[in-house]
């Protein structure tokens, strides 16, 4: 594509024990399958439950477990291999692909939490509004915009590596393919394409974080005034949103919105971003979302009606 002659990059190691590898290995194994059976089970619950369904706030759930059952099998499965085999390698197309994937997905993931907040605002701070502003063609449009936005992103992110020279180094000390550290690999001047990745990042990450911020300032402003000691049940319906937006943005603003560099502390933060945020958003919104918990045990009542008679 571009003239490289490297055909694949090498991951280093954990630098850490036999041991503290084994634990590292089970908990992302943990963190993988509650990545896959949480979000299927939070999909599957919205589905077929017809009154979560029609909730614009459901509808936006259901595409948050998309995106982290897609962003948590970016690396997890690659990062198995990894730690069981001490390393690893993965192809040059691989990595492109790896890039353009985990950035479509997080950048579409961004824009859907600033939807999220959006939706909160309007059903807060706006209910006799509601239905009429957040009808289901809105709520179409603004997936489609969170979707196109990932989508322009990831392919901004991999046109730009996939445009620099690899023609010598090729180890990188991560376990998937970390732009921060890739364009160091680069045989030729970087500084520009530094700028225009962590430009395209902060485009991306800053005006979701403000909307999110201006969301919640004025639902605060607007619980505090409007429902004085009686607002702790409508902030109750924020809170889960409000835990997820903490876990994701935090590693992800650490990751990318500084300049490249190597250390343990980074690549344990990409663990945490790319593997244990996706397993905790499901636990968050079926601890902590009543309706929820109540439309699983809903759920559950009608599997063990279905599976009963065949036992007899």
């Amino acid at each position: 594509m571009n003239g490289s002659t490297v055909a694949e990059f090498v991951f280093l190691d954990f630098s850490c024990s036999r041991s503290a590898r084994f634990i590292l290995l089970n908990l992302v194994l943990t963190c993988y399958i509650t990545i896959l059976l949480g979000n299927t089970l939070i999909m599957v619950t919205v589905w077929t439950e017809p009154k979560l369904f029609q909730c614009p706030m459901y509808l936006f759930l259901v595409n948050l477990s998309l995106h982290d059952m897609t962003l948590g099998s970016i690396a997890s499965p690659k990062l198995v291999t990894h730690l069981l085999n001490s390393g690893g390698t993965i192809s040059y197309g691989e990595c492109m692909a790896q890039i353009c994937s985990q950035h479509f997905f997080g950048g579409s993931e961004i824009f859907l939490l600033a939807v999220m907040a959006y939706d909160r605002y309007v059903a807060i701070c706006h209910p006799l509004r509601y239905t009429t502003i957040m009808n289901r063609q809105h709520c179409f449009g603004l997936l489609i915009f969170c979707w196109i936005g990932g989508l322009i992103h990831g392919i901004f992110q991999v046109a730009v590596m996939a445009l620099l020279p690899y023609c010598g180094a090729n180890v990188l000390d991560n376990f998937y393919c970390d732009i921060t550290q890739l364009i160091k690999l680069a045989c030729s001047e970087t500084s520009v394409d530094e700028i225009l990745l962590i430009v395209s990042d902060g485009l991306v990450i800053v005006p979701s974080l403000l909307a999110l911020l201006v969301s919640y300032a004025t639902i605060l402003a607007t619980v505090c005034g409007r429902f004085g000691k009686d607002g702790s049940k409508a902030l109750s319906t924020c809170s889960s949103h409000l835990s997820v937006v903490g876990l994701f943005f935090g590693p992800s603003i650490f990751v990318y919105l500084k300049p490249s560099s190597y250390s343990q502390v980074d690549k344990m933060a990409s663990v945490f971003y790319m593997v244990v945020t996706p397993a905790l958003n499901p636990l968050i919104y079926t601890l902590r979302n009543q309706e929820v918990k109540r439309a699983i045990g809903k759920l559950k009542n009608k599997c063990q009606c279905i599976l009963v008679p065949q036992r007899e």
